[in-house]
């Protein structure tokens, strides 16, 4: 079946590792020194693994939220434990309750004696901010609050120009700007599976942009529109009312808002809430670096498979890698190792993933690790529940970008689904607020069922080995390929919406019917690849994408007249559900010219 990729990975989105033999790593305020590693067999007491000795020996800067602000060993280890944590059990009732629900209003002494009253509050900034931004500038009070700074990492996002135009349609970032951000800009990529053949496309993840650069943009747009900043603050816990969300602050302080934004991420302590703590679904785990001395290399790859599944830790994995220019510098490259795993069968840690980064990188980019100036280790955790997007589970309380799951399940491409969505969420929560539709049903509007999300999940469980299956080591390869064979034949109208990270019916139905009737001997082997009941569940979805499908383009144009007629509550709720039949089945994108 179709399988979009990875895309929206952006270099945004994972956290990094490193690894080396003997490497030359950057030491701040001076030179460069040369740093020796000890490979992992010498006799005698257990040495620190490679993937700690270079982590440890370079100067990774200043670590900042959101995905792939960590650079730090320490980091690597506390992220390896929150996974364990997440995936030992389906339901965890130890679960620190974040929310409570208060009947009746609020009182003078709980918002601390006239105290402001934001329209909205955020938590979350380096995301987050986007979405603050665009309510501020509609004219609502916004404050933000963030446990660290509001700061873009150094580690570049990719991203394409169609996707960043999006933020420039909002109308919170000018053309101008879009030129200041981009620090490098190549074309064509690279789409390869296991000596299989390649396909290269043109224009999908080819911007290397500055977080630091854009964060700050947003940052200074925010506050000179009014917006309120609260640094260096966490999330104690939210009291729910009748009339008023009241959000008490890791140092007492006390804030009162008319609805909470929640853009705290895949690790939200509200979610786990409202997930009581399940374990999700499916996992992607992400390693990665970015170096100088990458002089022969000159292309780029979006997604590129270089082997068959292998062991890692006690699971066996199929290995992807994502390679980009870095803009740093000509000689400068990221490269990014990733694999989906399911958690009911175990999965490796981030750690052994470096271990077999360091190995594999180096035959997979032509270059040896003695010649490679490390300066930046990646690595991420990106977890995926099959009923998402989540809905609102509270009053007053609404979850957007990873926090939502409103991402892919195959791409998990936060910046790029928050660029997707920033324009119908921010439209939406303006509307929520003016008219005060703040209770949980009305919210729940705006993260609605997609069907074409949920139809990802499939993809996601298709790129995931399973054990005792008896599909051989190399049927993710052939599925792969077979699936962009038969989109490249099919042409840009099918092929791109899927590497932009949109799935519509009629390519989708072009697709599969391609590859049955040239593959037909790879249908066996799909169906023990992903199971007979998830078959049956995506059949579901399926025939929801169609029905979504007819909704948006016959239904929506007859009924949106009457429409704009309506009550003002009645009116929101059908605004609500329009966008739903849009975006659920990926009619929100447009081909570019």
């Amino acid at each position: 079946m179709p399988l979009p990729l990875l895309l929206t990975l952006p270099t945004a989105q994972l956290p990094w590792a490193r690894h080396g033999g003997r490497l030359v790593a950057p030491r701040a305020g001076c030179g460069r020194r040369i740093v020796r590693v000890r490979a992992s067999g010498e006799a005698g007491a257990r040495p620190p693994s490679r993937t700690q000795m270079i982590m440890d020996k370079i100067s990774g800067g200043d670590e900042v939220g959101g995905a792939g602000g960590a650079y730090s060993y320490g980091a690597l280890k506390r992220l390896d434990q929150i996974c364990s944590s997440i995936c030992q059990s389906q339901v965890d009732p130890k679960v620190p309750e974040i929310v409570t629900q208060v009947q009746g209003p609020s009182v003078d002494y709980d918002l601390g004696g006239g105290s402001e009253i934001f329209d909205v509050l955020v938590c979350g900034g380096t995301l987050g901010i986007f979405v603050a931004t665009a309510l501020s500038f509609k004219g609502l009070r916004v404050g933000i609050i963030e446990r660290n700074i509001i700061k873009g990492r150094e580690q570049e996002w990719n991203i394409s120009r169609k996707e960043l135009m999006e933020i420039v349609e909002v109308g919170i970032l000018s053309e101008g700007e879009v030129e200041q951000i981009i620090s490098s800009d190549f074309n064509p990529n690279r789409c390869g599976f296991e000596n299989k053949g390649e396909i290269w496309v043109e224009g999908i993840l080819n911007l290397g942009i500055s977080p630091a650069k854009l964060v700050e943009i947003m940052k200074e747009r925010f506050i000179s529109s009014g917006g309120a900043i609260f640094e260096g603050k966490s999330l104690s816990s939210i009291s729910v009312h009748d009339d008023l969300a009241v959000l008490k602050l890791s140092d007492g302080d006390c804030l009162p808002c008319r609805l909470v934004v929640d853009a705290m991420g895949n690790f939200s302590p509200i979610v786990r809430q409202i997930r009581s703590g399940r374990k999700p679904d499916g996992l992607c785990l992400v390693v990665g670096a970015c170096a100088r001395g990458f002089e022969r290399n000159t292309t780029s790859d979006v997604i590129f498979s270089s082997s068959s599944v292998k062991k890692a830790g006690n699971s066996g994995v199929q290995l992807f890698w994502e390679a980009f220019p870095a803009g740093s510098g000509p000689a400068d490259r990221t490269t990014y190792m990733f694999t989906y795993v399911d958690p009911q069968f175990g999965f490796p840690k981030l750690e052994e993933l470096l271990e077999i980064y360091w190995d594999l990188m180096p035959e997979y980019q032509d270059v040896t690790l003695e010649t490679l100036d490390i300066r930046r280790v990646i690595f991420g955790i990106f977890p995926t529940h099959r009923d998402s997007p989540l809905p609102a589970a509270f009053d007053r309380i609404l979850q957007v970008g990873d926090a939502s799951g409103i991402q892919s399940p195959v791409s998990f491409g936060g910046f790029g689904s928050l660029t997707r969505h920033l324009g119908r969420l921010s439209n939406g929560i303006y509307e929520a607020v003016s008219g005060d539709f703040l209770d949980a049903y009305s919210l729940r509007l705006l993260n609605p069922y997609m069907p074409n999300l949920s139809a990802s999940w499939l993809f996601q469980r298709a790129m995931s080995t399973r054990p005792q299956t008896n599909v051989s080591p190399t049927f993710i390869n052939e599925l792969l390929y077979a699936n962009f064979q038969s989109m490249q034949k099919l042409g840009d109208s099918v092929l791109r919406p899927f590497l932009q990270d949109v799935i519509q019916f009629g390519p989708l139905v072009k697709t599969l019917g391609l590859v049955m009737l040239s593959r037909p001997q790879i249908l066996p082997s799909i169906f023990k690849q992903v199971g007979l009941g998830v078959i049956l569940n995506w059949s579901g979805h399926f025939v929801m994408l169609g029905y979504y499908t007819f909704l948006s383009n016959f239904i929506d144009p007859v009924v949106r007249p009457w429409v704009e007629s309506l009550p003002p509550r009645n009116k929101y709720q059908w605004k609500r559900y329009l966008e739903a039949w849009k975006y659920g089945a990926g009619l929100d994108y447009r081909q570019e010219e």
